[in-house]
């Protein structure tokens, strides 16, 4: 809901300069040398992102075309984690290493869970959870990596006068509601994980 409050706030808050968020990207993007990675629009409502294994940093139709300032902030946030892929920023690194065990172990620890708790079978219950705790481990070093972007975001947009003075703080805001929400989401994954932890630790107490 803050996301989106934001959002809708500030996307209807023209920037001074003009400027899309292509242009803005594209303007980040080569003042680091970065030709060769790709702007691309697709569909959907804030779902921008950027692709580290085909260096392209795709756009949503609104902030592809947009001229607000949510759009400059949401297409600088997505270069900046092109900055970090091209520094090899370690914790964007440690991320994408996690993907392929995030991924299974967000598919197969409900089972084991669920398996674990209706069979009363604490060792799939610990395999669940040791499951799991690789999902959440993707979700925690998703902070540093989002927070990062998001300072970058803001260091390019004013180095590069891509937005005045006076807009800073909306700009800010846009980033900042932004990157609560994987603060939100890493602190449910979080407390999720301790839930099935000590239920593991209630179940060997009662054999």
């Amino acid at each position: 809901m803050k996301v989106r409050t934001t959002y809708n706030k500030y996307s209807k808050v023209p920037s001074s300069t003009g400027a899309t968020g292509y242009d803005v990207a594209r303007r980040i993007l080569d003042a680091h040398g970065l030709y060769d990675v790709q702007i691309e629009e697709i569909r959907g409502v804030l779902t921008d992102h950027y692709d580290p294994r085909a260096k392209v940093v795709r756009l949503s139709s609104d902030i592809y075309h947009g001229h607000s300032l949510a759009a400059i902030a949401v297409a600088a946030h997505e270069c900046g984690h092109a900055l970090q892929d091209q520094e090899e920023y370690a914790f964007l690194r440690f991320r994408s290493a996690l993907v392929p065990l995030a991924s299974f172990g967000s598919n197969i620890s409900w089972i084991l869970i669920l398996a674990g708790i209706f069979l009363t079978a604490t060792n799939l219950l610990l395999l669940g959870i040791i499951f799991m705790a690789f999902a959440v481990l993707f979700q925690v070093v998703t902070l540093p990596v989002e927070f990062n972007a998001s300072s970058r975001a803001m260091n390019q947009v004013v180095s590069l006068g891509l937005i005045r003075n006076e807009e800073e703080g909306g700009a800010r805001k846009v980033l900042n509601a932004a990157a609560m929400t994987y603060v939100a989401a890493a602190a449910v994954a979080v407390i999720e994980l301790l839930r099935f932890i000590l239920m593991y630790f209630a179940m060997n107490s009662e054999d």
